[in-house]
């Protein structure tokens, strides 16, 4: 159901969706209506049926037949843009011109150069402006950030991670046919890159330079309803190593289509300790949760919980991925509220999709990139 009060009295943040698929269904309406920050007010999706049948389960009052018309509803305090890639700087400018807050799923665009005139076009309009990288305001990042801050690996030497999914192999559903093109920006680099570039460097400091080989292993890839074939350069495996600006190094592994195993392991070793954060889903389920282990010296690993205080949200059976959306929300609500600055913006985007570019452009040339 949807919330429609807070626990401080101040009215719900209102919410108008733009985009009615899997991940609007699975993750931003159950967060929405778990949040007592906000109310859901309208929906909209170019297949009208999605979004009657989201309205329908979550009580939404208004199914719209377009992006300007949930932009410009007066019940509407955010847009929030879940369409595809492609489409998500029509919905961004539609919010923006209609003066309401916005939030775009990651990646903002298809090309640098789009995401750096959306920032432009958001810092100028002087709403709030959002996007979907949410992982760094996991509880888990941000407890690990805070240990390592507190000096508990004491001085930083290396950071190994290793992320790798059963998506993105030789076949594809038809429903995601759209995510080989090179030009649509949503492949495995794109997405799973994007959002464990972003965490790690939120939690273990920035790259101050990087050498990287991506290699395309599936370069035809099968629908499979249909039986077609499209080629397709999209990078399936990608190695990235380098400096942080602390003086540390980094490597981080991103393998599409594996079989068996997969998942994601997180190694950070420092001078007086280490940590190891481990998940066997790169997108967790419910009960796919981040375990993260330690130990100072020449002591065993040893599981380190979570406090509660690092949990945002209200309890709930939601899936972990989706938790992590959650706490992106909680940020935004409290920017409004409290003036802070947590939830990362169109800025924060385009530092991720720049690290990207670069990762290609080593790729491409074999040389090291500082990264500015």
């Amino acid at each position: 159901m949807t919330v429609n009060a807070t626990s401080s009295g101040m009215r719900p943040i209102r919410v108008g969706l733009i985009g009615a698929g899997n991940w609007a269904v699975r993750g931003h309406l159950p967060v929405l209506s778990l949040l007592p920050e906000y109310e859901i007010a309208a929906i909209q999706s170019r297949r009208r049926e999605a979004a009657e049948s989201a309205a329908t389960r979550f009580k939404i009052p208004h199914v719209l037949e377009t992006a300007e018309q949930v932009a410009g509803h007066p019940d509407v305090d955010l847009a929030v843009v879940l369409t595809t890639a492609p489409q998500h700087e029509a919905g961004v400018s539609a919010a923006l011109a209609a003066g309401k807050d916005v939030y775009s799923e990651w990646p903002l665009s298809t090309s640098t150069a789009l995401s750096e005139s959306l920032v432009e076009l958001a810092q100028s309009s002087g709403k709030h402006h959002v996007v979907g990288l949410q992982r760094s305001l996991s509880a888990t990042n941000r407890y690990v950030r805070d240990q390592i801050a507190n000096g508990y690996v004491g001085k930083l030497r290396s950071v190994r991670m290793h992320v790798s999914m059963n998506y993105f192999q030789a076949e594809l559903p038809k429903a995601l046919a759209w995510t080989a093109p090179p030009e649509n920006f949503s492949s495995m680099m794109a997405i799973y890159a994007g959002h464990f570039l972003d965490a790690l460097f939120a939690v273990v400091g920035q790259p101050a330079n990087l050498t990287a080989l991506t290699v395309n292993q599936f370069s035809e890839i099968t629908i499979i309803e249909t039986g077609e074939k499209i080629k397709t350069t999209n990078p399936d495996e990608v190695v990235v190593t380098g400096t942080l600006v602390s003086g540390g190094i980094f490597t981080a592994h991103f393998e599409g289509g594996k079989r068996n195993g997969s998942g994601v392991q997180i190694d950070i070793t420092g001078d007086k300790g280490d940590l190891r954060i481990t998940n066997t889903a790169a997108f967790g389920d419910a009960g796919d949760d981040f375990i993260i282990k330690g130990a100072h010296g020449d002591l065993p690993l040893e599981v380190l919980p979570v406090p509660d205080s690092y949990n945002w949200q209200p309890p709930s059976e939601l899936p972990s991925a989706v938790l992590e959306l959650a706490n992106l929300y909680v940020a935004y609500a409290r920017d409004i509220s409290a003036g802070t600055r947590l939830a990362p913006t169109f800025a924060d985007a385009v530092r991720t999709r720049t690290i990207i570019d670069l990762i290609e452009h080593s790729s491409k040339t074999g040389i090291r990139v500082d990264v500015p």
